[in-house]
């Protein structure tokens, strides 16, 4: 049971910014849960984002969340779309041990008209290319990187293809994302964002009970793969999917609580949450290092009012060099 300062014989619940493991025996699913608040606030705060593009940021942010707190590495975990819609770039990466940070880039005319369409549904404003899942490990190791195509299916079906493909593990995902309307201390009325999330994984003991039905365009076995579908699994998957956007972001419900309404029949314990922080990996030196690397025409180029600015696309942290630094690049 997740411990988070409660007394003895009562439940103790993770709150906001902190991944929930689980595991349910019965199903032979574990998986990871997470509702966000106030680190989504902070990161979609500091950009003037269309409703429609931070519901999408929020939901990458959310999903880099849950796969990246799984891995057991030392380093950055990436998930990046493409694309030629309105929303032509998504990026949100995870830092071990726990910093997030994410950004999205539009074209502000496109997204209006197609609001002003009614094709602001996030296939249609991400339009065609791919999703990206990265993870680097820094050193001197290669980074791996998977690449499904974005088809027009949610984010949630498209992550669930990756896992299918590059690890063979069945996997279900939900994303949601709320906007929260109340007042603070002082009664005045307050905007604020949430996002939760769930990735469950079938990982039985006994490999061949993970089969599924190839994908399309697989081997040319063309019949009805759904019986080779696992009970347990189809029993999981379908009480995963149960679960709203709501109830997935709720504050009043909360992780432990959901976990406990989708799975209580079989049985479901939960693990030692994992807190995540924004927090950027900017710094005054990488930049600076950035720099170092332009040609003299380059950093000439640059100068703006007689100084250097580079403002972080992510955290909007403006870095300000005074051109002296980099003399030997001008001379």
């Amino acid at each position: 049971m997740a411990d988070s300062g409660a007394e003895l014989g009562e439940f103790g619940f993770a709150g906001d910014d902190r991944v929930v493991p689980f595991q349910v025996d019965g199903l032979d699913v574990r998986g990871r849960a997470v509702q966000l608040g106030p680190i989504l606030d902070s990161i979609l705060g500091r950009h003037a984002y269309p409703l429609p593009v931070a519901r999408l940021l929020a939901e990458t942010i959310v999903l880099t969340v849950l796969i990246g707190t799984s891995l057991k590495f030392s380093g950055k975990f990436t998930v990046q779309t493409k694309s030629d819609g309105p929303v032509d770039l998504l990026v949100a990466d995870f830092s071990t041990p726990d910093s997030v940070r994410g950004y999205a880039r539009f074209d502000e005319d496109a997204v209006k008209a197609a609001v002003a369409a009614g094709l602001a549904e996030p296939h249609q404003l991400l339009g065609q290319g791919v999703l990206a899942f990265t993870i680097d490990q820094g050193g001197y190791t290669q980074p791996y990187q998977g690449i499904v195509p974005l088809d027009g299916s949610t984010l949630e079906d498209i992550a669930g293809v990756y896992f299918r493909q590059s690890e063979q593990i069945p996997t279900r995902v939900r994303l949601g994302v709320a906007e929260l309307f109340d007042r603070d201390a002082d009664g005045k009325s307050r905007h604020r964002w949430r996002a939760g999330g769930l990735i469950a994984q079938f990982l039985p003991e006994a490999p061949e009970r993970m089969r599924q039905p190839d994908l399309h365009g697989g081997d040319g076995d063309d019949r009805d793969g759904d019986h080779l579908e696992n009970d347990s699994w189809s029993e999981a998957r379908m009480l995963v999917e149960t679960a709203d956007a709501h109830e997935l972001t709720d504050p009043q419900v909360g992780t432990e609580r959901l976990l406990f309404r989708l799975f209580h029949e079989r049985g479901v314990r939960v693990y030692e949450p994992q807190a995540v922080a924004d927090r950027c990996s900017c710094s005054r030196e990488r930049i600076k290092g950035v720099l170092s690397g332009l040609s003299a025409e380059e950093i000439k180029d640059s100068i703006e009012d007689d100084h250097i600015a580079v403002t972080c696309e992510f955290c909007s942290t403006t870095y300000r060099f005074e051109p002296s630094e980099f003399e030997e690049q001008t001379v």
